[in-house]
């Protein structure tokens, strides 16, 4: 478990210099990363990882065609890593590069995400987080980025060292978690789930953000939780083929790893929830945040919501995931971070690991110190973004 975040601040406007300013801070922690997952995919899929870098490639056009840019970004990571441009693409579609082998099946991963919206809590505040459960070996590569480039919000993530996105939240006010919902459709080579994430993060508002998400093809069901500080939050269950949504109920909305909208056409004869504590853990989350309701100080919801997703319910398998030590090393799951992001506020706030033994540590910027969403032009009009002059507190 690493004793502290590794906190990265990306300012170059040059997507290839960004990448390189991130790989040379990661290096160690990208290095780690490549050494694990060369591991993990011999092992448990049979696929080296020269193997698993070769079929990278195959991305390429489709990821420079969906989010252009990005593979500049992921060129210079390698060059600042000290590592091959394919070793840091297969990185960021880690997941996807399994989905032909039998292991991300068998994997019982669980994450739970939320929403909880001002007339949920005492305090008025859009709060939003999650446990972000992975591998245990994970917990020792996790980066927090501050991105920032010209023309899009800035936001900030947590994500694997190199990876380009995966949680957060950016300066426009939307947020962005997520969560597995199992494994491949057989659908045929599509974008990796990273690059929707990063999209969605540099989304200025919901619309763009849910165009980020609709208007592609994934290879892997992923639920998206998207919440934006004027109190609006939806959740998306994608898949390869048609996606479900859900709404917040009373203003607060929690999401796992099983299907909760609507269960897929191509497995509704025989689904069964890749990650069965799942079934468990919503409930048990939704239920610690209803009490949110009567806690009226800042500090002390921090505290409730941290104690909820504390919970040892069926421990190690609870929503604080602790490595089950009945496995392999390689295949123990934990809570590598907790996070919480005040979307009222700013404040971005996260665990180095287990909520049970660490506490929350604030992100040393603001999500609002980047800029503010621009003011869409009428029709034929060109936009650029507006100056931000909203004030925060934190």
């Amino acid at each position: 478990m690493p004793e502290q975040l590794l906190f990265i601040d990306l300012t170059s406007a040059d997507p290839r210099e960004r990448g390189r300013q991130y790989g040379s801070a990661a290096r160690e922690l990208i290095a780690r990363s490549v050494d694990f997952y060369a591991e993990l995919f011999q092992r448990t899929a049979g696929l080296r990882w020269e193997e698993a870098t070769a079929r990278a490639r195959a991305w390429v056009p489709l990821v420079d065609d969906y989010l252009p840019g990005i593979l500049d970004e992921i060129r210079g990571i390698a060059e600042g890593a000290e590592r091959d441009f394919e070793e840091i693409l297969a990185l960021n579609a880690r997941f996807e590069l399994s989905q032909s082998n039998p292991f991300d099946d068998k994997a019982d991963e669980g994450c739970t995400s939320f929403a909880l919206l001002a007339q949920a809590n005492g305090v008025g505040h859009v709060l939003c987080g999650q446990n972000w459960d992975w591998r245990e070996r994970v917990a020792d590569t996790v980066v927090v980025l501050r991105v920032q480039q010209p023309g899009r919000p800035t936001f900030i993530c947590q994500t694997e060292a190199g990876q380009v996105g995966r949680h957060g939240a950016n300066s426009a006010g939307l947020a962005l978690n997520a969560n597995g919902l199992g494994g491949g459709f057989e659908t045929g080579l599509s974008v990796p789930g990273t690059f929707v994430r990063r999209k969605i993060l540099e989304s200025w508002d919901v619309y763009d953000a849910l165009r980020a998400a609709f208007q592609v093809t994934q290879s892997a069901p992923s639920n998206l939780l998207i919440t934006h500080r004027d109190g609006f939050a939806i959740d998306l269950e994608t898949t390869p083929g048609r996606h479900g949504w859900m709404y917040p109920t009373d203003g607060l909305l929690v999401h796992g790893n099983h299907f909760q909208a609507f269960v897929p056409p191509q497995i509704e004869g025989t689904y069964r929830p890749f990650s069965v504590d799942s079934l468990f853990r919503v409930p048990r989350v939704t239920d610690g945040l209803r009490a949110a309701r009567t806690i009226t100080s800042s500090s002390a919801l921090r505290a409730h919501v941290r104690e909820v997703m504390s919970d040892h319910f069926a421990h190690p398998n609870g929503v604080c995931q602790h490595a089950d030590p009945r496995r392999h090393e390689a295949d123990r799951y934990q809570t590598v971070v907790s996070s919480l992001v005040d979307l009222s506020t700013g404040e971005y706030l996260l665990t180095a690991g287990l909520p049970c033994e660490k506490a929350y540590v604030q992100a040393p910027w603001n999500l609002y110190d980047g800029p503010a969403a621009p003011t869409r032009p009428a029709w034929g009009q060109s936009s650029s973004p507006a100056p931000h002059t909203a004030a925060h507190t934190g």
